[in-house]
């Protein structure tokens, strides 16, 4: 059997139905279900939940084939009922408010959702089904796995897998064991609700378990792999008897993190397990290998799968996932894009290392939609109602109002536009102005958002320009994680251009190393792309040295000219006041005129009565014989 199930990923959530692989499910960008049927490659189902937008589909997760009832019908045949017995129905997809929503396939409706308040209180990033009862987990940011009884639809259990969130699951082919992983995998026994097992080995969030055999885990027989994100690493675990099985014992090397998954689990020790991986990068990886204990190297692909289009220049198509068949050089393949995929059943041969399949992709998209069997459920929304698209806090979209609501007045109903905010922020930088409005810090992280992705130099500039620590913090913390590199080659060139500019850019550049510290150390490739960062900083540190010694040498010039000519103005004082004297001492006590003989600059003698006369002045200098 195949295994493919709902496990977190960062991309869009891509599965194939089990078994049969007659169904592809995935949710695009705008936040619908859409069901593709793989042997006729036309859309079979569309579902548009009511809350679509505010709480996107984060993982999806076919539930094990069963008896689906449509209701009052006639009475089937007993060939007929054989097929309906083995037909695929329901699929659980998490979404970001928490919830878990069950939709059936047969009924083309919603079966039910799993909502209570106090259960979920983060995203769920992943759900599960059991194989035999009617059972379903789902992990969340929360720390927390849940444990949902879909009869009664209520939770039947709730306990604290980790300190970090719950990332990943999967339930074992026997359905007594259940994978978590956060940045540790544990492994609960699902009756006590104990941990078996601890593995420990990546330093990313975990993004991808699956279960490689189905033998006990006290025959050492018993295998499954997990992948991280950006990590370039499948690693192999074994739950040995012993309790040793610290360390992987097999590695697969890849080309990008791992988002697609797909394998045949068995009993037997020397059959050979094949392994599917669809990349990030849009790259097939194709492993063979007999899992009887460890491997010290990593292996590398036996086959790799690209494709391209026909174009004069080929740029290369992003494959979205791929499924195992009976005939093992046969594969389907999903590729294109999750609002309208391509489906296709090719063989490869695997006797190449790299495969390039070139396609068409604009003439193969004619695909046709079964509006007969589509189930497009559109929300009805009043006049009080808001709509919040899927991202950052601050966007906002027009709600229509209901058929016989009154229509809004045109000024309640504008939504803010990007000029209107940067005018807020120019009101809000100014000083001595009451009352001027300040934007929320959201704002601010959805106008960098913005700037980042157009790359408009004018709303970077409003940003950039705030000196408010607090405020640069809080923003820095609010943008995603894909915009944290565009952020820092941003800032690195910035702080290239005028010393002012730069002053400004080591706040935001201190806040973005404070915040987002750990994802920068998780990037593979962190020193080519902080290179540029790394080399401008160290080169003004060793210029700083220079400009130190510098400004020593001129500080020590200035202060001996200062002291210079400070000294010429006391020599002069002195003269002054030498003239003074003598003068005071040639003069007799009788004499009424007695000068007044000042010492700062421009001081003249006493006026109190006339000199008589200016030779007489000349003649006393010359008897005191000063020149």
């Amino acid at each position: 059997m195949a295994a493919d199930g709902g496990s977190f990923s960062l991309g869009l959530p891509c599965v194939f139905s089990p078994k049969s692989r007659q169904y592809l499910a995935l949710c695009a960008q705008d936040g619908r279900l859409r069901i593709w049927n793989t042997d006729i490659k036309t859309l079979n189902q569309e579902y548009v939940p009511s809350a679509h937008l505010s709480a996107t589909c984060t993982c999806i997760s076919w539930g094990p084939c069963r008896k689906a009832k449509e209701g009052p019908q006639r009475k089937k045949r007993k060939s007929e009922a054989g097929q309906v017995e083995n037909q695929v129905d329901l699929l659980a997809l998490g979404t970001a408010a928490g919830s878990v929503i069950i939709y059936s396939t047969v009924k083309g409706a919603l079966h039910c959702t799993l909502v209570r308040s106090g259960i979920h209180s983060g995203v769920v990033n992943c759900v599960q089904w059991h194989p035999e009862d009617c059972l379903l987990y789902s992990g969340s940011d929360d720390t927390h796995i849940v444990e949902w009884d879909l009869q009664t639809g209520k939770a039947r259990c709730k306990w604290k897998a980790d300190r970090a969130p719950v990332t990943s699951l999967c339930v074992s082919p026997d359905g007594k064991l259940l994978l978590s992983a956060g940045h540790t995998i544990k492994m609960w026994d699902l009756e006590t609700k104990d941990v078996y097992r601890k593995f420990t080995g990546h330093s990313t969030a975990v993004t991808t378990l699956r279960f490689a055999t189905t033998r006990p885990p006290d025959s050492n027989g018993l295998y499954f792999l997990s992948g991280a994100a950006h990590d370039r690493l499948l690693s192999v675990w074994q739950v040995r008897e012993d309790g040793k099985d610290k360390n992987s014992v097999v590695s697969f090397n890849l080309t990008d993190e791992p988002h697609h998954i797909d394998l045949f689990t068995s009993n037997s020790k020397e059959e050979v397990r094949w392994l599917a991986v669809v990349c990030k990068d849009g790259q097939l990886h194709l492993f063979e290998h007999f899992l009887n204990g460890p491997c010290k190297k990593p292996l590398s692909p036996l086959c790799t799968v690209q494709m391209t289009g026909v174009e004069d220049s080929p740029i290369p198509v992003p494959l979205l996932a791929a499924a195992l068949t009976t005939d093992t050089h046969s594969l389907l393949l999903a590729y294109g894009n999750h609002l309208q995929p391509v489906m296709e059943r090719v063989e490869v041969n695997t006797a190449e290392r790299h495969v390039c399949l070139t396609r068409d992709v604009h003439t193969t998209l004619s695909l046709t939609m079964e509006t007969t069997v589509s189930k497009v459920k559109t929300p009805v929304v009043n006049a009080k109602s808001k709509v919040v698209v899927p991202g950052l806090p601050g966007h906002q979209a027009p709600v229509k109002g209901a058929l016989g609501s009154e229509k809004r007045k045109s000024t309640d109903a504008k939504e803010m536009s990007i000029e209107e905010r940067l005018g807020k922020i120019e009101m809000s930088s100014e000083k001595g102005v009451k009352g001027a409005p300040s934007l929320q810090t959201d704002n601010f992280a959805v106008l960098l958002v913005q700037g980042l992705e157009s790359k408009d130099a004018n709303i970077l500039n409003k940003v950039f320009q705030t000196r408010k620590d607090m405020l640069i913090k809080k923003t820095v913390a609010r943008v995603p994680l894909p915009a944290v590199l565009p952020l820092v080659e941003e800032i690195t060139k910035r702080m290239q251009g005028h010393p002012y500019t730069a002053v400004l850019m080591v706040r935001w550049l201190k806040a973005v190393l404070m915040q987002h510290t750990s994802y920068l150390a998780s990037l593979p490739d962190l020193v080519f792309q902080l290179g540029v960062l790394y080399h401008m900083i160290e080169s003004r540190v060793k210029m700083f040295h220079k400009l130190t010694k510098l400004h020593g040498k001129l500080y020590l010039l200035m202060t001996q000219v200062r002291l210079s000519s400070c000294s010429k103005i006391v020599n002069l004082s002195q003269m002054y006041y030498l003239i003074a004297s003598r003068l005071a001492a040639y003069w007799s006590d009788s004499d009424p005129l007695l000068p007044s003989i000042l010492l700062a600059k421009g001081q003249t003698l006493d006026n109190k009565r006339d000199i008589r006369d200016s030779n007489i002045v000349s003649r006393k200098h010359g008897s005191l014989g000063i020149c």
